[in-house]
């Protein structure tokens, strides 16, 4: 029930996040104790301030009024993904060439299934990463379908 209601409500965000010039980050639908959230995660180059989330809001709350995908009551939530941006796409992998990033795997990779390191790359649908260890740096490659999480990681370094 919650994919379709995720499947439907990107469809019904996606052009007005285009309109705005953004980019739909993800669509949650959850149950936290007795309440349903439904929470659009949105960014932009430079990040999103709260005029651009309550764009978003009025738009879709108004689409989602009209064309009603969801039976329960739901609260709608647009928000920016946050500082710990979660890598969902090939394309964020990308995108944030660079960046800080953790990556928990399905399966070990060297014995490891999480991993904090310095994403060199995402060629061939594997992600490069330079990892620490220790006083060295070390490179690992990990299959994009071996992936189960991955996020931007604060570094304090």
């Amino acid at each position: 029930m919650s994919k379709k209601i995720v499947h439907a409500t990107e469809e019904i965000v996606q052009p007005i996040v285009e309109e705005l010039s953004l980019e739909l980050v993800e669509v949650e639908f959850v149950k936290e104790g007795k309440n349903h959230f439904l929470r659009v995660y949105v960014d932009k180059d430079g990040g999103v301030d709260i005029e651009d989330c309550e764009k978003v809001s009025e738009k879709l709350s108004e689409k989602l009024d009209e064309e009603d995908p969801i039976e329960q009551a739901y609260y709608l939530e647009v928000s920016s993904p946050g500082v710990e941006r979660k890598l969902k796409k090939k394309e964020d992998f990308t995108k944030f060439t660079g960046s800080h990033i953790f990556v928990k795997t399905y399966e070990p990779i060297d014995g490891e299934k999480e991993f904090y390191g310095d994403l060199k790359d995402f060629v061939n649908d594997e992600v490069i990463l330079i990892v620490k260890i220790k006083t060295r740096e070390k490179e690992i490659v990990i299959p994009y379908e071996k992936v189960a999480n991955a996020h931007i990681a604060v570094s304090f370094s």
